[in-house]
């Protein structure tokens, strides 16, 4: 069936929703009979919400709700999903006992019957490092002199990156890849990750399973791997799932193997019937698994019955935005909101007056009467916040990076003020234990030296009692076992740790009043920084993100004009800036992939300039579905920062297609004004024109949301005199 048409129900429906008038699109899912019904849905159209119905439907034709599975690939989405059945009027008695579950929940549950008493959750990666250290040394120990594209590296940007790409291999399901009679060499090749990688996963894996007898741990993602693995080549743990008769599933794009194995299962079972949710142009997760195939595809090869249900309209921005939306991806878009998303388009003449831009473009949201933490900065990746975070804090402007370190945590940054530290012996001026010890692990990262991670815990251990013994971790000998010298260790670290040493002795000639711009440039080269970063950093384009970050900071030492003493001095304090107790509404800065599933009144993207956003090293369409992830976020105002120079502009704007979108974007806002207006005057409720700010207000009197309309009603009959001020005239 075509995405575009809808099936006549034969049914009317038995559950009517509460503060909701549903569309005939929600309408035709809350009442699909279909065995597996696809809901190809557009960014802000409500998802959950009909997800919701459609639970609220089969309670009310009285399946129990034990029967019913709604899965999540987040906490946080599982939350909402639960959150959407009580405000859809489900009682709560019953949505309490629907499983809402992530997968992770899911297929631990299930997983329990054959696991041990004794096996561990970890769910922070610093809780892996042990065994993925401990994979490592078996590596080393199997393979050194035998591979000789053998590196293996135990610094803590090492252990992250292994960590991530184990997570892809088994999101993938790669490890089931038939590579029997292939060297490790070519299977790494095939599988397309590092050599070392590959090997450490394999042994990794060895070490968590205990050689098959059974897991003895698991970290993020591995009870939805585990269990997909025990459904595969006849596995019979799909016969013990529960009597499910309704699976949903939310946020179908960030679907991956593993998780499709789950699902099928699921599916297969003869009574259960499916509903899944997603929208193709969010999927974003590439290395994670996430692909559009599943949704295009996969399905559809799989269950060739399927039937493909739209949700077109966002209830999220106003038509203005959507029109672009649907220029941009090419695809019917549609909003009922009378609402005018402003979309606005600063331009700057280089990354600092980009930063001053975004700074302006907040400050004018807080002058006409918005909160602070209304407004988002979606950023490219983490390199672009630099100049973003020095302008805010000149001027004085709270914020928060929740989801990423701010640029004076991370690993390069903390490299480069370790050494201004041992130069200026002033490692006290760093207050925090914290920081000090992740200055320590930034040192060791990349001046490449071989230390095991208990000697590197236990000079951090003194480094937190005495600072002045930073400089002494450059006279450690390297790392002995049993009188052995551990040679599988990178043999490129020698040259790389006495070119730091040599320039640790360079800046000890410095006068303090040095121009740190120079002092920092020159510090770079002498250590190869930009080499460094290429080795440590597997991937070419996490190298870049590496050496723009500093060239950040350079520009700023540069912009400064300050002596190196004094800029070592102004680091500090703009990290006890960052550090102190913030004001409740503070402004965000995040990066565009760990906003999906949010919205915020104004959202503002710098830096779309051809060399960024879309980035050349990334694929054309993930980079397209990045950008409409980040423009769809915005409820009231979006904010797109290019280049003065029309040349230099990333080509995404120009689809928009604002002069001709503009038109069509006033006449469906007249329309829905008038639309609203008829909903208004029929009988049952009475619309308000409360604003964001007054919800609270309105809300205290008794009003209930609508949030198919976004807008605020009391129903007929009632006191109208309290809410005079919210009347449509």
């Amino acid at each position: 069936m075509n995405a575009t048409q809808l099936p006549q129900p034969q049914n009317q429906p038995r559950f009517t929703p509460r503060g909701l008038i549903p569309t005939p699109e929600q309408r035709a899912i809350q009442l699909s009979q279909n065995k597996v019904t696809l809901v190809d849905a557009n960014a802000g159209a409500a998802k959950t919400t009909t997800l919701a119905l459609r639970i609220g439907e089969a309670l009310a034709r009285k399946l129990p709700p034990e029967q019913i599975l709604a899965l999540t690939f987040t906490p946080e989405a599982r939350d909402v999903m639960r959150q959407r059945l009580l405000d859809v009027g489900v009682p709560a008695t019953l949505a309490d006992r629907v499983d809402v579950l992530t997968f992770e929940d899911f297929s631990a549950r299930q997983l329990d019957t054959i696991d041990g008493d004794g096996l561990r959750t970890c769910t922070e990666p610093r809780q892996l490092k042990q065994l993925a250290l401990a994979a490592m040394d078996r590596v080393g120990e199997r393979y050194a002199g035998r591979v000789d594209s053998l590196e293996l590296h135990t610094h803590s940007i090492a252990v992250s990156q292994f960590l991530e790409t184990q997570l892809t291999l088994k999101a993938t399901m790669a490890l089931d890849a038939d590579v029997e009679f292939m060297d490790v060499e070519e299977a790494a090749e095939q599988l397309g990750v590092p050599v070392a990688d590959y090997l450490t996963t394999l042994e990794y894996e060895a070490l968590r399973l205990d050689g098959g007898a059974g897991a003895l741990l698991r970290g993020p993602f591995d009870a939805t791997y585990d269990l997909a693995c025990n459904l595969v080549g006849g596995a019979r743990l799909a016969e013990q799932f529960p009597d499910y008769r309704l699976v949903l599933c939310d946020e179908l794009h960030d679907l991956n193997e593993a998780a499709f194995r789950i699902l099928e299962a699921l599916i297969d079972r003869p009574q259960c019937y499916f509903v899944g949710a997603g929208d193709k142009d969010q999927v974003i997760y590439a290395r994670l698994g996430a692909s559009d195939t599943f949704l295009n595809q996969r399905f559809d090869q799989r269950f060739p019955k399927l039937v493909r249900l739209p949700l077109t309209y966002s209830y999220r921005h106003g038509p203005h935005l959507a029109y672009a939306m649907a220029a941009f991806k090419d695809k019917p878009v549609e909003s009922s909101l009378a609402l005018r998303t402003e979309i606005s388009q600063p331009h700057y003449d280089d990354a600092a007056h980009c930063a001053r831009q975004v700074v302006a473009a907040v400050q004018r949201w807080k002058a006409d009467g918005h909160p602070f933490d209304s407004c988002a900065i979606l950023i490219r990746d983490r390199h672009q916040s630099v100049a973003i975070e020095n302008a805010l804090i000149e001027a004085d402007i709270d914020y928060r990076t929740p989801a990423m370190a701010g640029y004076l945590q991370r690993d390069e940054i903390l490299f480069l003020r370790g050494m201004l530290a041992i130069a200026l012996r002033d490692f006290r001026a760093v207050k925090s234990e914290q920081v000090r010890g992740a200055v320590v692990d930034a040192l060791v990262a990349f001046s490449e030296m071989a230390f095991s991670a208990r000697r590197i815990d236990h000079f951090k251990t003194q480094i937190a009692k005495s600072p002045d013994l930073l400089g002494e971790l450059f006279l450690i000998e390297d790392e002995y076992r049993d009188g052995v010298e551990t040679s599988w260790r990178d043999v490129a670290s020698v040259t790389t740790k006495r070119a730091v040493i040599d320039a640790i002795a360079w800046l000890s000639t410095l006068d303090p009043a040095t121009p740190a711009a120079l002092v920092l440039t020159e510090l770079c080269e002498r250590v190869q920084l930009v080499a460094a970063a290429r080795r440590i950093f597997v991937r070419p384009y996490d190298a870049g993100v590496v050496n723009k970050s500093v060239d950040g900071l350079l520009a700023w030492a540069s912009a400064s004009g300050l002596g190196l003493a004094d800029f070592w001095a102004a680091m500090n304090a703009r990290e006890a800036f960052v550090r102190r107790k913030r004001a409740p509404k503070a402004v965000l800065i995040e990066r565009v992939a760990d906003a999906k599933g949010k919205e915020f009144d104004h959202v503002i993207v710098p830096y779309l300039q051809a060399d960024e956003f879309p980035h050349p090293q990334q694929p054309r369409r993930d980079e397209e579905n990045l950008f409409y992830v980040a423009a769809t976020r915005a409820r009231l105002k979006l904010t797109l920062l290019s280049p003065s120079d029309n040349g230099a502009r990333s080509a995404f704007l120009a689809r928009l297609r604002l002069p001709q979108c503009n038109t069509a974007a006033d006449a469906a806002i007249t329309r829905n004004h008038e639309q609203q207006a008829a909903a208004a005057a029929a009988p049952g409720r009475h619309y308000l024109t409360a604003s964001y700010q007054e919800k609270d207000a309105v809300k205290a009197l008794g009003a209930q949301f609508d949030r198919a309309r976004r807008a605020w009603y009391v129903e007929r009959g009632t006191d109208l005199a309290p809410f005079a001020p919210w009347i449509k005239k």
